[in-house]
């Protein structure tokens, strides 16, 4: 169980560290493809498994990256001593490699850091203060257990709260999202249940919007059916960062491009990844701005007739004054609202959108026509674009986009949401039920450790029995504690990917408000540091499991994920961990079946032949590693295209709803704050910390977080080699560098009224001018308690502000000034 002092590596040494270097920047840029071995040092045929090691066995990297990568560990000696790619499957779409990036192969600095959690902790000084004792697993157990059990008997089960959290995904019964599908809510649903969430960091916005927009979450087409497109238009999309393997979506989307020859625009503040290795065209616009751009290309199709009204009239509600539901006001639909009709009494002609987005009047216009007269028109969006303080209505900016143009339902179209992906229908972790009904918006919860109780449906609450219906903008669930007890699994989100970091950490500090939080971790993260008890948990490479798969196009695929060492120090499994408090609550029985972790998988393996016919047993399986399996492209909505009559959407009307008569509804009696609005229609309105607002004549710039190649979220941040290939920068534009007399690599100050980054420069054209970007994920490293964060979160300069009826983050609407330091 234990671990070598010290562990030699050919990549400590500089020559190796440059090969790295070098590798990685290939490997998370141009292709994403790599032939080389054990973190790019050795070429994949130069030695076999066999012949440097005991054993080859197949792990997989389970962050959320979007991704989900095969990995092959050779084990010799009880260590882990190289990792090699996947290297079974072809260069086809629907059977190719998923070849790991730069993140999953150095994944045994994640498993042998220094910062691993060796034992049980449990808290002696003040909530991160970072003075902390060892304890055994027993009484680590006993505690909790006790803790627990005084909460619910004085405060409910309602008191308890299970935090989101995706460091720890993919996995089947070692994962910890989505959190109510883990082995955590599947212990609380044994003793009455718990406080869930709705929604996540990545989408809450869109996920709510979609509701109101097309009934229920939609993706979009899968990327492999842009082979049928003759344009594809993203909206702030960045899959070759976000979705970074070699065999994921940078494979897919390159290669239905090769074949295909389609046209590629991205349209972000940013010029990322995805511009530079997939795009044609790259339009830089203000962050937050989308909404306004499409309203402006909307003017200039109504103007020219190049909407398809056909398509408008049959499918959609709420477009023009001609097919608005019985008792919509007047001139409120998205027609009169582009041509001024509306109540604001503006023309949204494209001088009004180049105002706002800063792209010239003339490149919308002839964007517009472009997108209106190239069909197949394949239309998608990433999630960066609604995590603004406008968000809800800005997510919905690409989706009408899309129903202007009729390219929803069809090959080679899309819906203007994500693009979605093909997966095999594997079967989950058995949770119970939880009993508690009361739901919270996952970005609400430091705001109900202090106020929850008594909230209702018009501050959010939704009803977990009924939980993504429309039903819920008027449900009748009351919450009826506040927040007592956290559930910390696998999740940074805590501390560190929450917005306002430095208001948070005051919050968790008050013992008086949430008694205990407990935290399971491989490692001593940021969020770990403000828990009352510690929980080393073990790696996937310590452990055996299933890997559902990422998104990978429409390929299928599952990864049986081995035992390659034993747990190191005394760290143990999630399920071990939770078995153990179980017994301590007289639930054991009812919490393990009688079944061991890999009983469990056994379990899972079978019922998922059920719905998976060709997919091997156990031991064939074990040996095999990874499944695929060529499935059909998603063709998002194509049923309700088809017929729908026979297959209505979940909104009231049956049909796609640009005015929605629900958020009327919760426009009229919801709690809300005056400067958000509901409202029907996507409109742009110009809210908290966007371009124009008064708060720039003291922070001018508009700073937002990307995605990074060196780390997943948080994942990986600790990284000494990831970091040094990819180290922490603040993007600024040259011309924005200049008038502050910063260069490349100065060390500059970000701040704002939230806190303070310091953070050398990224000088580059790449970037909007009035637009910053720090990658998102970096570990918070303050000099002192509340002081300046010199490991460069984001999150130190973001708001607590809820967006109006998501409830969701508006992350990205964030206002800095940057100095030299």
């Amino acid at each position: 169980m234990g671990v070598p002092t010290a562990i030699t590596d050919v990549a400590t040494t500089p020559v190796t560290r440059r090969r790295f270097m070098q590798w990685s920047a290939v490997a998370g840029g141009t292709t994403g493809v790599m032939g080389l071995g054990a973190c790019g040092l050795q070429p994949q045929d130069e030695k076999t498994p066999e012949a440097v090691g005991d054993k080859s066995v197949w792990s997989a990297c389970n962050v959320n990256c979007g991704s989900r990568c095969p990995l092959q560990l050779v084990v010799a000696g009880g260590q882990i001593v190289r990792v090699d790619p996947d290297n079974r499957g072809s260069n086809e779409i629907g059977d190719q490699q998923v070849r790991a990036c730069v993140r999953g192969r150095s994944i045994r600095q994640r498993i042998y850091s220094p910062e691993r959690l060796k034992k049980p902790l449990k808290r002696v000084g003040a909530r991160g203060e970072g003075k902390w004792a060892e304890i055994e697993w027993d009484e680590a157990f006993t505690l909790i257990a006790d803790k627990l059990t005084d909460l619910i008997a004085e405060h409910g089960n309602e008191s308890i709260y299970l935090n989101y959290g995706t460091g720890v995904i993919g996995a089947t019964v070692a994962k910890s999202w989505p959190p109510r599908a883990t082995a955590v809510s599947r212990l609380m649903n044994c003793i009455g249940g718990y406080l869930d969430h709705y929604n996540d960091y990545s989408a809450g916005n869109i996920e709510a919007a979609c509701d109101f927009h097309y009934g229920s979450y939609v993706t979009s087409n899968s990327n492999d059916d842009t082979r049928n497109a003759k344009l594809v238009v993203m909206f702030g999309n960045n899959p070759h960062e976000t979705r970074m393997s070699g065999g994921g979506e940078v494979f897919v989307t390159q290669q239905a491009k090769k074949q295909s020859g389609h046209k590629v625009i991205v349209i972000d503040p940013r010029q990322s990844e995805t511009v530079m290795n997939l795009a044609d065209e790259w339009v830089p616009i203000r962050p937050g701005t989308d909404l306004a751009l499409v309203a402006g290309m909307a003017h200039v199709m109504i103007e020219e007739g190049l909407q398809d009204q056909e398509f408008l009239d049959t499918y959609c509600s709420g477009f023009d004054e001609d097919h608005m539901p019985e008792g919509a006001p007047a001139n409120s639909s998205y027609a009169s609202y582009i041509l001024g009709l509306g109540e604001d009494g503006v023309e949204k002609t494209p001088e009004w959108a180049a105002s706002i987005t800063g792209l010239p009047a003339s490149r919308i216009r002839s964007l517009a026509r472009e997108i209106a007269t190239t069909k197949p028109c394949a239309i998608n969006a990433g999630w960066g674009i609604q995590r603004h303080s406008n968000g809800e209505s800005q997510s919905r900016a690409p989706m009408l986009l899309s129903n202007m143009i009729g390219q929803v339902g069809i090959p080679g179209g899309g819906t203007g949401a994500r693009e979605g992906s093909a997966s095999l229908p594997m079967a989950g972790f058995p949770v119970l039920e939880n009993p508690v009904r009361p739901v919270i918006s996952y970005y609400q919860w430091p705001e109900a450790i202090v106020n929850g109780k008594g909230w209702t449906y018009k501050d959010g609450v939704r009803d977990l029995k009924d939980l993504n219906s429309n039903a819920n903008v008027t449900n009748d669930v009351t919450l009826n504690s506040n927040i007592k007890f956290i559930w910390n699994y696998g999740s940074n989100a805590l501390v560190n990917q929450h917005g306002d970091i430095n208001k948070t950490i005051k919050l968790l500090s008050d013992e008086s408000l949430v008694e205990m939080i407990v935290v399971i971790d491989t490692t001593m993260s940021v969020s770990a540091r403000y828990a009352d008890i510690v929980l080393p948990d073990a790696s996937t490479a310590e452990q055996v499991d299933l890997s559902n798969q990422g998104s990978a196009g429409n390929m299928g695929y599952a990864i049986f994920t081995e035992k390659a060492i034993e747990p190191l120090y005394e760290s143990m499994p999630v399920y071990e961990q939770l078995t153990g408090i179980a017994e301590k609550l007289g639930v054991k029985d009812k919490f393990t079946e009688g079944r061991t972790q890999d009983d469990w998988v056994r379990w899972l393996l079978e019922e998922s032949r059920k719905n998976v016919p060709d997919l091997p047993a156990y031991d064939e399986f074990r040996e095999m590693g990874v499944f695929r399996k060529k499935l059909d492209p998603v063709i998002a909505l194509k049923d309700f295209r088809d017929d729908p009559v026979a297959n209505p959407l979940g909104t009231p009307s049956g049909k796609i709803e640009i005015w929605s008569s629900n958020l009327h509804k919760m426009s009229l009696d919801w709690n809300y704050d005056d400067d958000q609005w509901i409202d029907p229609l996507p409109i742009y309105r110009r809210t908290r910390e966007l371009h124009g607002d008064p708060l720039q004549a003291k922070y001018p710039i508009q700073v937002i977080g990307h995605h990074f190649k060196q780390r997943t979220h948080s994942s990986y941040g600790n990284s000494p080699w990831l970091k040094e290939a990819h180290p922490q920068r603040v993007w600024i534009n040259t011309l924005d560098a200049d008038k502050r007399g910063i260069k490349e690599g100065d060390l500059t100050r970000v701040y704002n009224d939230f806190g303070e980054l310091r953070l050398p420069a990224y000088v580059t054209n790449r970037i909007l001018p009035g637009v910053s970007s720090v990658p998102q994920g970096a570990w918070y490293t303050p000099e002192k308690p509340g002081g300046v964060d010199v490991g460069g979160s984001v999150n130190t300069l973001t708001s607590h502000q809820t967006t109006a009826y998501a409830k969701g983050n508006g992350q990205h609407s964030a206002l800095v000034q940057i100095e030299r330091a």
